[in-house]
């Protein structure tokens, strides 16, 4: 019920970078997809975060424009679109880079995200 509340269990967009700093302080997991509308990769990448979101609801799953965000972007590196910020009692642990770690293929499925996603240990993957 907590993790419900606080936004777990589906996948939604958040509007600004200060939403940002405020959703990451008040979940233990969090993945945020940093994307951009004009980048086909991303669409894809929603998909399967759709579907992980209702699986892992100890997890919180966020997604941030990159064009509106560039003081993240820099912040935390990001140089890559889709990029996965994984991240871990308010600090960035891990980072999922374009589709490298997922088979460097636009079909990967669902399960080899959620495989990576269990490595980085920010879902309970079994």
């Amino acid at each position: 019920q907590e993790w419900l509340s606080k936004g777990h269990g589906e996948y939604r967009e958040i509007p600004s970078e200060r939403d940002f700093f405020q959703e990451v302080k008040e979940s233990k997991n969090v993945v945020c997809h940093f994307y951009r509308d004009t980048t086909f990769r991303c669409q894809i990448m929603d998909r399967h975060l759709t579907v992980l979101a209702k699986k892992h609801i100890e997890t919180k799953f966020l997604k941030l424009n990159a064009e509106k965000s560039p003081f993240l972007c820099e912040r935390l590196r990001i140089k890559v679109i889709p990029t996965l910020a994984l991240v871990k009692d308010g600090k960035t642990q891990d980072y999922v880079v374009g589709f490298t770690d997922l088979g460097n293929t636009d079909d990967f499925t669902t399960e080899t995200l959620e495989w990576r996603l269990g490595c980085a240990d920010i879902i309970n993957y079994r």
